[in-house]
C-alpha cells in the first residue's frame, strides 16, 4: 500500500490533479470590489507529501474555489522568522525556497513561477507605522510553507504572492500586526497565516505517520484548540503553553502554530469564531485550518 510517504510515482497524486484543475482554476470569478472583503486564513501547510495526498490536495482546492480569486496574496509562514518585519523579493517569478531535504529530487525541481507583487509590497510598506520600519529583500525567495499550499490552491501562478516575515513569537502583538493587514482584505488581499496545527515531528515513529496514528498529544492539543476556536475565546489561544494539553510534545518550537494570530487579527472581529474549512490528521499530525470574516 502506497501513502503519501512511500508514493508510487513522487508528485503523482498533484500532477493527476492539475489536469482537471487547471482549467478550473482558469475560470475562477477575480475579486471585484462587489466582492466584499476576503476572509482570512489559517492553512496547515504540509511539505511535499501534500503532492502525494490527494484526498488533502482536494480539500484544499475546494477551499480556495469558494472565494473570488485574489488579486494577491500576503502570507505570513512558521518558516521564516525573522526581525525586523521584512518582506520577500517582490519581482515576478519569485524564486522558491527548497527548506526540506531527504525528498524525492522532483520536489527540488518543482516551480511556482508568480507575476509581480511589487505593488502589494508598496502598499504593505504603507501600512506599516513610521517608527517600524519594513525590509524589503530583493532575493528572499518564498519557502515551502508558502508555496506548497499556494500552488494546490491556485495551480496556474497566477496571483501575485509576498510573503512576510513573523518578527516575534508574542501573541498581542501579532494580532496587532494582523490588524495593521487588515485593510489588505477589502482590496482584493488574501492574508494567510501558514503553520501546522500540530507539529511534533520528533516525537512521530515512522510507523505512527505511514498509518496516520495521531498520538494522544496530537489529538488532544486539536481538541483543545478547537474549542477554543468555536467560542472565539482568543485569550485562550493566546495561554496555549500553560493551557493546551499535549504541549511540548504537539509543539516543542511554537513557530507552526503561532501564524494562526495573524490570521485572527486581521479579522473583522477576532473573537467571532472562525469557519474550519478542514480538518483531521496527515502522519498523526492536525491538519486543521480555517478562515475568520
Amino acid at each position: 500500500m502506497h501513502t503519501p510517504l512511500d508514493p508510487a510515482v513522487p508528485g503523482g497524486a498533484f500532477d493527476e490533479f492539475v489536469v482537471d484543475a487547471a482549467p478550473v482554476s482558469r475560470e475562477q470569478h477575480l475579486w471585484t470590489p462587489d466582492d466584499g472583503a476576503l476572509p482570512a486564513l489559517y492553512v496547515s501547510h504540509g511539505a511535499p507529501p501534500l503532492f502525494d495526498d490527494g484526498p488533502w490536495i482536494r480539500e484544499l482546492f475546494a477551499w480556495s474555489q469558494t472565494l473570488p480569486k485574489p488579486r494577491g496574496i500576503l502570507i505570513v509562514s512558521a518558516h521564516w522568522e525573522s526581525a525586523p518585519l521584512s518582506l520577500s523579493a517582490a519581482a515576478a517569478h519569485t524564486p522558491l525556497v527548497y527548506d526540506f531535504g531527504g525528498f524525492h529530487p522532483r520536489y527540488y525541481e518543482m516551480i511556482y513561477p508568480t507575476p509581480d507583487a511589487r505593488a502589494l509590497a508598496q502598499r504593505v510598506c504603507a501600512l506599516m507605522p513610521d517608527d517600524e520600519p519594513i525590509h524589503e529583500h530583493g532575493s528572499r525567495g518564498l519557502d515551502h510553507g508558502a508555496w506548497v499550499p499556494l500552488k494546490v490552491m491556485y495551480p496556474l501562478a497566477d496571483v501575485p504572492v509576498l510573503q512576510m516575515s513573523m518578527p516575534t513569537h508574542d501573541p498581542d502583538k501579532l494580532l496587532d500586526l494582523g490588524r495593521r493587514l487588515r485593510p489588505l482584505r477589502e482590496e482584493g488581499v488574501l492574508v494567510v497565516g501558514s503553520g501546522f496545527m500540530t507539529h511534533g515531528l520528533a516525537f512521530m515513529t515512522r510507523e505512527m505517520a505511514m498509518h496516520n496514528e495521531a498520538p494522544s498529544w496530537s489529538s488532544d492539543f486539536d481538541a483543545w484548540a478547537s474549542d477554543a476556536l468555536s467560542r472565539g475565546d482568543v485569550d485562550t489561544l493566546a495561554s496555549y503553553r500553560d493551557t493546551a494539553p499535549g504541549m511540548p510534545y504537539a509543539h516543542p518550537t511554537v513557530d507552526h502554530y503561532i501564524p494562526l494570530f495573524i490570521t485572527l487579527g486581521a479579522a473583522t472581529d477576532p473573537g467571532q469564531p472562525p469557519e474550519t474549512t478542514i480538518e483531521g490528521y496527515m502522519m498523526g499530525l492536525s491538519k486543521r485550518s480555517f478562515q475568520v470574516a
